[in-house]
């Protein structure tokens, strides 16, 4: 999703038709409306417990950090709040975030839409953490001008992120190939992160190649690799006591 691409995602939605990425433009917000993002989104992200700790530390002194764990752990929005935090301090330049379209079981080819409109599902889930981050006007804003873009995996190939920090997204996703693509996009002055579940990958057995490279890495010096445990999910209890059975 290039800068002009951007536009045209913010463009779409209108009084007559509220465009899927912004669904809470149409009045209706589970967590309070677009009002309520917008005046809380100034408050400061504190790590919840020790292991995030060591991940928003190991991200302010590393240029690419992996995170690794399951679902609730905190992994993207901790990502993402410091790539808004490197913004907003000017140690960056743009923001760029990247996750891959894999349809987990369920077909998007007869979607109505364009490509933008079939990738605002899979896609949804960095605008939230964002909006929640900086509200939804700032947002649109920053979109506009292409100081954040949001893209599908195959639109990274062949780049250079320079000044830019870079959020990977869902990684576990992806396979060996992609991955290491993915990590020769960073450039100067530049900061990488990958999040990811190695324990629930929705490719086929033996296809990911998140747990395999963040191995690799481990040993080598300038990269850190933070792992998160079941003990780290800050979401409903539920979610750990299910994961521990499922």
């Amino acid at each position: 999703m290039a800068k002009r691409s951007s536009k045209g995602i913010v463009a779409t939605a209108t009084e007559s038709k509220v465009h899927p990425l912004f669904p809470a433009a149409s009045g209706w917000d589970p967590l309070g409306g677009e009002e309520r993002r917008d005046q809380s989104y100034l408050r400061t992200v504190k790590p919840q417990n020790a292991n995030q700790k060591l991940l928003m530390d190991a991200i302010k002194a590393h240029n690419l950090v992996m995170a690794l764990g399951p679902a609730g752990t905190g992994k993207t929005y901790l990502a993402i709040s410091a790539a808004v935090e490197a913004l907003e301090e000017g140690s960056v330049d743009r923001i760029v975030l990247s996750r891959p379209a894999l349809e987990a079981g369920e077909s998007i080819g007869f979607l109505p839409g364009d490509m933008h409109e079939k990738m605002a599902p899979f896609l949804r889930p960095l605008y939230d953490a964002l909006t929640d981050r900086m509200g939804a006007k700032r947002l649109r804003a920053l979109m506009a001008d292409g100081t954040i873009e949001i893209a599908p995996i195959g639109y990274m190939r062949g780049r250079t992120l320079n000044n830019a920090f870079v959020v990977i997204d869902e990684a576990q996703n992806c396979t060996y190939s992609q991955i290491k693509m993915l990590l020769t996009r960073l450039g100067w002055h530049s900061t990488m992160v990958l999040t990811g579940d190695p324990d629930q990958t929705d490719l086929l057995d033996n296809l990911s190649g998140l747990a395999d490279i963040a191995r690799r890495l481990e040993a080598v010096e300038g990269i850190a690799v933070a792992r998160l445990t079941e003990k780290d999910i800050v979401r409903h209890p539920l979610v750990a006591s299910m994961l521990t059975v499922l």
